[in-house]
């Protein structure tokens, strides 16, 4: 593929992307893609062949441009809790901005698609979320700068607290404060409070 066709490919990905946030999965057609980004059916079909072809891009996309800011918060000398710390800051602030992002697409549609195995990609990124934060208490822990006696188990309830609040913000809507305060909590089960950051 040329660099014309790359750059093209990119641009319907990007506006396919704000699409499925302001929509969801189930609801969007490719005439809402086509309407995005002002080309013609036939210039869609060139690239893609379905709004499946279409939100699994931009769902790798996402995972690609997520793990590049992840690594550019990082240097060599980050330290098992800097990393656990970044990590947790990430997932605060895509709380934080749950208007812009994915989460409600993505659920709709994993439902939609009954995704079983190794296919159910929600089910997967839970399951290496949990098995890096293991590692990373388990770091911590060595090096005594947390208190964790079951990293597996913290871990797991790192991510199921954070799974059900992205739930929550779906339906119920929690308050900046009460998002914040299941953040502290997390913190507190490690033995550590967070200094808060000043301006």
């Amino acid at each position: 593929m040329g660099e014309k066709s790359q750059q093209k490919r990119k641009y319907i990905v990007e506006k396919a992307r704000q699409v499925f946030i302001e929509k969801g999965y189930r609801s969007v057609t490719m005439k809402d893609i086509i309407d995005a980004c002002e080309i013609s059916r036939g210039g869609l079909y060139l690239y893609f062949s379905s709004t499946q072809e279409i939100f699994l891009e931009v769902l790798k996309q996402d995972a690609d441009a997520g793990d590049d800011v992840f690594s550019k918060k990082l240097d060599e000398n980050s330290t098992p809790l800097d990393i656990l710390q970044v990590f947790l800051d990430a997932q605060k602030a895509e709380l934080m901005g749950m208007n812009q992002t994915l989460t409600m697409a993505t659920y709709e549609y994993a439902f939609a698609h009954q995704l079983k195995g190794r296919d159910n990609f929600v089910k997967e990124q839970f399951r290496a979320a949990v098995k890096a934060l293991e590692q990373l208490l388990t770091q911590c822990a060595k090096q005594g700068e947390i208190y964790c006696d079951n990293p597996a188990g913290a871990a797991r309830q790192i991510m199921y607290t954070i799974e059900g609040l992205k739930v929550s913000m779906l339906t119920m809507k929690p308050s900046a404060a009460q998002i914040e305060e299941q953040f502290t909590l997390i913190w507190a089960n490690l033995g550590l409070v967070l200094e808060e950051e000043t301006a």
